[in-house]
Formats: structure tokens, C-alpha cells, sequence
């Protein structure tokens, strides 16, 4: 399954780093550049959740950060990512499915606007004062725009095609395994509660030669009377 995850992350991050250097930075989109990239990286942490997401989020921004044609310092963007990618797979549920596209869509503006912040606050840092010349209010506008605008068409893919990599056979069977339910494990001890055993030692008991009566009552007698003691003890004891 891991295999499959690496796969999918590295293809789908490949073909959104294409996308978004031959198409989408050429478009001349007033102010941002929608980011396909951090879409794609969204998508599978709401999937794979934090690790993976913060894995994958950093990958992805060190690919963009080597891509030409580059103006920025290398692992600005992968610490971005990587960031983006951690806390977005933090709202991962425990059913491992959002039952509605409202989380997934707060998610989607708080990473625009997360994403936007924190890389003009680590260019400024590194003395990068872009964000300040174009006006960092109008670009937290237009990113969020136009982010909002292309995420019901790659953040929904991305995740269907992310959930196909979860699918385990083996958390399905219910008989084998070693985590199989309660029914294959009772229907392969099943001889233990079905009385057979029980029968074949009674057959076995009526079968041997009796002894006399009077001796076999005097036994009897003092048998039954010790075996009661015995099972109100232990009945006592069980019962404290």
C-alpha cells in the first residue's frame, strides 16, 4: 500500500508541476497564480493524513522550488508545503472519510491564505520584498480566489483517486487471518461447544462393566456428598 501511495503522490505531483509552469503561470492572472500544487497536496493529507501529508507536501515544494524557472531561494516553498500539507492532514477524521465538502473547503481557504502568509513571511526573511511591492492584501484576495475557483475540480479527483490506494482486502475478511472476526474463529472451535465430546464420554462410561450395587451406592453417596461441598465452595469464592 505504500508503494501505491508513493506512486500516485509522485505522479499526481508531477503532472500538477506541469500544469502549473506551462499553463496556469502563463495565463498573467492579475495579482497570484492559482496553485494547483498546493491543491494536490491538500487533497491526498486529507487522505493519507498528517505524516503523509507533510511528507508529500515537502517533496512537492522542493520539485517546485528546482523547477525552472525559479526565483526564489530552494526550500521556501518545500518548508510552505510541508507545513500546509501537516496541518491539513490534521483534520483527517477517525472514520477516515469527511462526510461533507465543508471541511474540505475551509481547509482549501485556510491553506490559501496559510500558504500565502507564510511564504511572504519567509521571503521576508531572506530579504524578498515582492509580496510587499504587489500589496499582500490584494494577493491573499486573488489567491483564495482563484484557489476556491479550480479546487472542486482537482481537490475531489485527487482524493477519489487517493481513497483507491486505501482499499486493504484483508481488514474485509471476516474468516481469515489473523484478523478475522469472532465467526471464523468459532466456526473452527465449534466442536468445543457442541456437546459431541460430552456424548462420546458418556457412550464411553455406559459401556464398561458396572459394579455391584452396594458398593457402587456407598461411592456414590460419599462422591455426591463431597462433590456438593466442593461447588458451594466454589460457587462461595466465585461469588466474592
Amino acid at each position: 500500500m505504500r508503494i501505491k501511495r508513493i506512486l500516485l503522490s509522485a505522479a499526481l505531483v508531477v503532472v500538477a508541476l506541469l500544469v502549473q509552469v506551462a499553463v496556469l503561470a502563463r495565463l498573467q492572472l492579475p495579482g497570484a497564480v492559482p496553485d494547483l500544487l498546493l491543491l494536490v497536496v491538500l487533497g491526498l493529507a486529507l487522505v493519507y493524513g498528517h505524516v503523509s501529508g507533510a511528507l508529500i507536501g515537502f517533496g512537492a515544494g522542493l520539485l517546485a522550488d528546482l523547477a525552472p524557472p525559479s526565483d526564489h531561494a530552494i526550500g521556501r516553498y518545500a518548508l510552505v508545503l510541508c507545513v500546509i500539507g501537516y496541518v491539513a492532514g490534521l483534520t483527517k477524521p477517525d472514520s477516515g472519510q469527511h462526510r461533507s465538502a465543508t471541511m474540505p473547503l475551509v481547509v482549501v481557504i485556510g491553506a490559501a491564505l496559510g500558504s500565502t502568509l507564510l511564504y511572504a513571511g519567509v521571503g521576508s526573511l531572506v530579504g524578498d520584498s515582492a509580496a510587499a511591492r504587489v500589496g499582500l492584501g490584494w494577493l491573499l484576495f486573488t489567491a483564495t480566489l482563484y484557489d476556491l475557483l479550480l479546487a472542486p475540480f482537482a481537490v475531489p479527483v485527487v482524493m477519489a483517486l487517493a481513497r483507491r490506494t486505501e482499499h486493504d482486502p484483508l481488514a474485509t475478511d471476516g474468516a481469515g487471518g489473523p484478523g478475522g472476526s469472532g465467526k471464523g474463529r468459532k466456526s473452527a472451535y465449534g466442536w468445543l461447544g457442541s456437546g459431541t465430546g460430552l456424548k462420546a464420554s458418556r457412550s464411553m462410561r455406559t459401556s464398561l462393566p458396572s459394579k455391584p450395587a452396594r458398593i457402587g451406592g456407598q461411592r456414590g453417596g460419599l462422591l455426591g456428598r463431597s462433590a456438593r461441598g466442593k461447588t458451594g465452595r466454589m460457587k462461595g469464592v466465585k461469588r466474592l
